[in-house]
């Protein structure tokens, strides 16, 4: 077993960790654009990208950035990754099936810095 997994079973042990929560939810605030779905990269892709919060990490990155930012301000010990319909067969319903693998490396490099970001201070 991993000493990550070890500390985890620890922490679980010693009190109970909170977990983040609806990444969606927290999309929604910021009442984003088809534009800022597209941002540069997607700008001229064949089909509407709006409602794809999985591409956010692509295109919008600090907006996921913060939401992270935010729950661990509230006092999330856990964040997960903003990868809840990055699979291949949801991407295809906006023509991205094969940047499945990217959205979810990029989702998880960024919940990453954020918890080192958090855990640092």
């Amino acid at each position: 077993m991993s000493s990550k997994v070890e500390q985890l079973h620890q922490q679980l042990k010693a009190r109970i960790l909170v977990l983040d929560g609806g990444m969606g939810t927290m999309i929604q605030s910021y009442r984003l654009s088809e534009q800022d779905f597209r941002g540069e990269r997607f700008a001229d892709w064949p089909c509407d990208l709006k409602g794809n919060n999985d591409l956010l990490v692509l295109s919008k990155p600090d907006v996921i950035t913060a939401i992270h930012d935010a729950y661990f301000a509230a006092g999330a010990d856990i964040i997960e990754t903003n990868t809840f319909n990055s699979t291949t067969i949801a991407m295809a319903d906006y023509q991205m099936e094969s940047l499945s693998a990217e959205i979810n490396f990029v989702a998880a490099k960024l919940a990453r810095a954020s918890a080192d970001a958090w855990t640092a201070r």
